[in-house]
């Protein structure tokens, strides 16, 4: 019996909502955890197709609304969970484990969730995309890239335009990860034909409001499974579908903040399994050898701690995220966003040093492609963290706000 048949053999009977999604009925839904645990289950069993094939993990991600983990971070009054940063982090990091692609996709997908929940739940038009996120577990992708900006997230070019009690928009998106697949995209862009670049709002557009024509291919090193190619988004939909707040505010309070978090509980993930991976191939080879250690284990040590620094970090950043988070002077200070921006960095540095480390621990175990030991998946898949925002692009950025920052008197934040 595959790992798709043990989920399915234990899934509550499935009804279907509007988009065509499968839903499960909410009587007896076993915890968090245990959903969790058999999305990932799914994932891993299908991560080598899915990076071998560069196609998307489309039964993880099923297994992921049958389990309703998409609407987690939904309000409880609109159907959801409440699920806090932290819980949603640990889902990223457990999944980061198994595939890191359905891992990343799902980190995305909540953060245009969080946006929503900060910024759009006193809106009628939002409170309904949150129910239905929560009732028909629907896939959200982000569109924040674009043209010659690259990674400049605070800068558009294409401006939404209005007619009457119509807007609509064409947005020449280099990257919109797993555009094809989802139910909807959220996208930011300049708030009229004569506002600044810099002078933003965050739209969210269902998939009947929009079509994708495609633009650049998406063939990479690593993390293959998001599928993020580029496309011409041509959007039309109704002003109530604007968030009320300027995108400003949502950068600095929020897309900020809960991306790098996210992702950089991937990246940990990532790591995580490598480190085990390397555990392994001490244990066995050492059996194998009648007790005497490879050359690499001396690093078994040296990786443990390296974690533990990575999970400790994460740790810290998330409780400091969560203590802030009602706190709008204090999301915004500088010294927030600059270490909110550092971690982004010094996790996705930490977490490549931990898995050539581990492929150093493996040797040629490790550099093989076709062995139980490899890590080539998560080398390729860990290798795009730095280059996510650019940590070139952050450490420019945040230069002359660290100058800013005082020393702590205390250990504590």
């Amino acid at each position: 019996m595959t790992a798709v048949d043990v989920l399915e053999s234990r899934t509550p009977p499935l009804r279907t909502g509007p988009s065509g999604h499968a839903i499960p009925s909410e009587a007896a839904s076993p915890d968090l955890a245990t959903r969790v645990e058999a999305t990932a289950a799914v994932a891993l069993a299908n991560a080598a197709t899915v990076d071998r094939d560069g196609c998307f993990p489309e039964d993880a991600i099923a297994s992921a609304r049958a389990e309703r983990l998409m609407g987690i971070m939904v309000p409880g009054e609109f159907g959801g969970e409440g699920a806090s940063i932290a819980e949603v982090a640990d889902v990223c990091y457990r999944l980061g484990q198994t595939c890191a692609s359905t891992a990343m996709i799902y980190a995305m997908h909540q953060t245009k969730v969080a946006c929503l929940v900060r910024h759009g739940s006193g809106d009628p038009w939002h409170q309904r995309l949150l129910r239905r996120i929560a009732s028909e577990q629907l896939l959200l992708a982000s569109s924040t890239t674009e043209g010659k900006g690259g990674g400049n997230v605070r800068s558009s070019a294409a401006a939404i335009q209005r007619d009457g009690s119509t807007i609509s928009l064409e947005r020449s998106a280099t990257v919109i990860s797993y555009g094809a697949y989802a139910d909807g995209v959220v996208t930011t862009a300049r708030r009229s034909e004569d506002a600044e670049a810099s002078d933003q709002v965050l739209v969210a557009f269902l998939k009947e409001d929009y079509t994708l024509e495609p633009q650049v291919s998406w063939d990479t090193l690593g993390m293959r499974g998001t599928c993020s190619a580029g496309f011409m988004l041509k959007a039309t939909g109704e002003p109530s579908q604007i968030l009320p707040v300027p995108y400003e505010k949502i950068h600095v309070q929020t897309m900020t903040p809960v991306a790098h978090l996210l992702w950089a509980s991937v990246w940990t993930g990532i790591a995580a399994a490598a480190v085990e991976r390397a555990r392994l191939f001490v244990r066995k080879a050492a059996r194998h050898a009648n007790g005497q250690l490879p050359p690499g284990a001396s690093r078994v040590t040296e990786l443990t701690a390296s974690l533990m620094k990575l999970r400790s970090l994460m740790d810290s950043a998330l409780r400091r995220f969560e203590q802030a988070a009602d706190d709008e002077r204090a999301l915004a200070s500088v010294d927030f966003q600059t270490a909110i921006n550092l971690v982004k960095v010094e996790a996705s540095e930490q977490a490549v040093a931990i898995v050539l480390t581990a492929l150093r621990t493996c040797g040629l175990a490790g550099y093989r492609n076709d062995g139980d030991f490899t890590i080539g998946r998560y080398l390729r898949d860990v290798l795009s963290s730095p280059i996510m925002i650019n940590n070139d692009r952050i450490m420019s950025n945040v230069g002359t706000s660290a100058l800013m920052v005082g020393i702590p008197d205390s250990l504590h934040s």
